[in-house]
């Protein structure tokens, strides 16, 4: 098992964390500093860090930039004890306060400020073969590829599939990896495609 976990990467989404009995993590405006959430929620990030993922993304995209900075802070300060990688979801600006090299950026982002020049590495999201192209020339250290398979985030809509991913590994100079509906069962066959890996949510917030 640890050495699957060395191939896949951490997606954290809040709404999918273990809770104390009776809260509900999808109300908002319950996860926030000094709530039993929040610390409900640092304890499983806790947990995702002591099985050594290749790389804890903290996500968490419908938080306040207030609180993001807030929880980002407590995240990093986790990640740095443990020397877990840790890369942010969020604009260079806040990274740039935190002191975090590391970034996950939209393309749309990419597109229209650029790779940021502090940056140590930054990755972005591609979902068909024609962005792989644009987003290595906007500086791409690395790309998740998907949606693979239909997940849960997205019902409805179908996954690209194997053969997508592995033209997307072709065209790519930077490593790939898998992400929407990824398990621990579906990684072998992920990595047959050329894939670096694969990216997982709900399995690492529910350890």
């Amino acid at each position: 098992m640890q050495l699957m976990y060395e191939h896949m990467i951490a997606v954290t989404n809040h709404r999918l964390c273990r809770v104390p009995g009776g809260m509900d993590p999808t109300e908002d405006g319950c996860f926030k500093p000094g709530t039993k959430l929040w610390e409900a929620y640092l304890d499983q990030i806790r947990r995702i860090v002591n099985v050594k993922p290749r790389a804890v993304v903290l996500r968490e995209k419908d938080l306040s930039p207030e609180i993001y900075r807030k929880l980002a802070r407590k995240v990093a300060q986790i990640c740095q004890e443990q020397e877990q990688q840790l890369i942010l979801n969020t604009t260079p600006a806040v990274a740039a306060q935190l002191g975090v090299g590391k970034l996950h950026l939209p393309m749309s982002i990419l597109r229209s400020e650029g790779r940021p020049q502090k940056a140590e590495y930054v990755g972005t999201s591609v979902h068909s073969v024609n962005e792989v192209k644009e987003a290595l020339e906007l500086g791409a250290d690395y790309l998740f590829a998907g949606n693979i398979y239909e997940t849960d985030c997205k019902k409805g809509l179908p996954g690209r599939g194997l053969d997508f991913l592995r033209q997307v590994c072709m065209e790519s100079s930077v490593p790939v990896y898998a992400i929407g509906g990824v398990n621990e069962e579906r990684l072998p066959e992920i990595l047959s495609t050329g894939a670096a890996g694969g990216c997982m949510m709900s399995g690492f917030m529910k350890l």
